[in-house]
């Protein structure tokens, strides 16, 4: 009957119901499955200017590149 309690418990579903809305993409080829663990210099450096909330300001000013070797160049 209480709101706030029904929240704290969760919800829960079946298995199956769970997998029809969580389907995993199947990798076709090794290339795809080396880049979704490896992520490209230009990503990693993307990831960390967009942690640090000042670099991640001022590259929406004058861009990723120019931001990143502002703060970690």
């Amino acid at each position: 009957s209480n709101p706030l309690c029904s929240l704290l418990t969760g919800i829960k579903i079946k298995k199956e119901v769970a997998n029809a809305f969580v389907k995993r993409k199947k990798r076709s080829s090794p290339y795809e499955w080396y880049f979704e663990y490896y992520k490209s210099p230009l990503e990693q450096m993307h990831e960390r200017c967009e942690n640090y909330p000042p670099c991640d300001y001022l590259s929406e000013q004058v861009g990723l590149a120019l931001a990143y070797n502002r703060f970690f160049g």
